[in-house]
This record gives structure tokens, sequence and C-alpha cells, in this order.
């Protein structure tokens, strides 16, 4: 009788040896639910109501900030889309992009002109302005991203002076003279045209360009992103050929005028004998 006890204690301590492991794993997956909601509810118990309520503000403030933090032209509807589908169009495309947006400035730049004059509306100088449109566009392309790449330097100042400076120094002049003598040229006026058409208007638009494309150009460097630069620039621009359109045509009537003489001497000359 005295073994008996030891003989229980023997028995229990075989029992639990020898115990299914899914009971064990069971009795430990039923007791871990209850230990994690009681620390869960003991760190409620630490953390006042006001703490809690505190932080709820502080995310929601936070994300109202970010949403009224975003730049205006993001917040338009259809005219974000369009822009956005614009600057995925112009990474993925840039020479076709920059081609037929230049066209479209060419072509609304030159029937702005036009309805200014008095004359008829002349289809054939909106072909032509079309077709100098798409000459200039991979090379004012490459231009202004030669640009953006290059005069990085550490003050952003004098960076954004450097390319202004050089902007009008070279790329102002030359895209000028581009337009004005193949504006002769197609007309049908020759080298000599052409050179002439240089002449009476190449110093009047550099003039007025260096009013207004230095503050086009810091703009778009310093607040607009780079996919976006030309599609800004391009609106800009629609009013600038506009204005180089008017010239081209003030041009063309003071070389008519010109020229109206020395057709006429001959004529009188043979009238005379």
């Amino acid at each position: 009788m005295a073994s008996s006890p030891f003989r229980s204690l023997v028995r229990r301590q075989l029992q639990l040896a020898f115990r299914p492991r899914h009971q064990l794993r069971a009795q430990s997956s039923s007791s871990s639910p209850q230990s994690s909601s009681q620390i869960q509810d003991k760190i409620s118990k630490q953390i006042p109501s006001s703490s809690l309520a505190a932080s709820a503000s502080a995310v929601a403030t936070a994300t109202q900030n970010t949403v009224i933090s975003r730049p205006l032209w993001q917040r338009l509807g259809p005219v974000t889309r369009a822009a956005q589908a614009y600057g995925r169009s112009q990474k993925k495309r840039p020479y076709v992009t920059q081609t037929i947006t230049s066209m479209f400035i060419f072509f609304f730049a030159d029937l702005g002109a036009q309805s200014m004059n008095d004359d008829d509306y002349d289809p054939s100088r909106t072909v032509r302005n079309i077709i100098i449109g798409a000459g200039t566009a991979i090379p004012a392309y490459s231009w202004f991203m030669f640009l953006a790449k290059n005069f990085n330097y550490t003050s952003r100042a004098l960076s954004l002076g450097v390319k202004i400076f050089i902007n009008q120094l070279i790329f102002a002049p030359g895209i000028n003279i581009y337009f004005f003598s193949m504006q002769a040229l197609l007309a049908g006026d020759g080298i000599s045209g052409a050179v002439q058409r240089v002449q009476d208007t190449l110093l009047t638009s550099w003039i007025n360009s260096c009013k207004i494309w230095p503050f086009v150009m810091a703009f778009s460097l310093s607040f607009v992103p780079l996919e976006y630069r030309s599609l800004f620039t391009g609106a800009i621009n629609v009013f600038w050929q506009g204005y180089l359109s008017l010239l081209n045509r003030w041009a063309e009537a003071r070389e008519a005028e010109a020229a109206e003489p020395l057709v006429a001497a001959p004529i009188a000359l043979v009238e005379a004998v």
C-alpha cells in the first residue's frame, strides 16, 4: 500500500510523456489567444484614449496636407490627364511627339497671323509653316535636352543664367535664321531672297526674343518637369511664331515695294523707245 502513491505518480509522468502531439498543439494554440488578448488589454489600459484620438487626428491632417500640397496643374481633372498622357508619350516617343507638336504649333500660329492681315487666307503659307515647324522639332528637342544635361553648377542661379545666355546667343538667332530663310526659299525667292529676308528680320526678331524668352526659359527650367517643358514652351511658342509670321509678311511687303521701281524702270524705257 505504501508504494501505491509512487506508482500513480510514475503512471502520470508516463502519460504526459507519451501524449499525442496534436493534443499538445491544441493546448498551446488555445492558450495563446488568451495571452495575446490579455496583453492587448494591458496595452490599451496603459495608453489613454486621448492619445489614440490625437494620433488619429495627426494621421488625418497629414493625409489632407498631402492632397492639398499637390501642384495646381495636377488637380485640373481632364487637363491634368491630358498633360500626363502627353508626358508619357514624350518619354516613349520623343521625336514623334515633338514633330507632331511642332507642326500643330506652326499651323495655329500661321492661322493667327493671317487673321490679323487684311489679305485673303493663303493656304500655301500655312503649308510652308507646317513644313518649317516639322523641320525645327528634333533640333529644338535635342538642344533643350543638351541644356538640361549641361551647365549644371553648384549655384542654381549661375546654372540658370548660363543656360539662358547660351540659348539667346546660339539657339535664338539660329532658329530665326532657319525660319526666315526657309520662308523665302519655299516661296521661290531663291538664295538671294533668303539672304535678304534674314537681313530684314533677324535683328528685330532677336531683340524682341530677348524681351520674352529669357523669362520663359527661367520659369521652365526652374519649375516645369523635363517631360512637360516642350508642352509649356509650345503654348508660348504659338504666339511667338504668330509674331514671326507677321514679321515675315511685313518683310515680304517691303521687299515687294522695293522691287516695284526696278520692274517699272525697264517697262518705262521700253515704252519710251
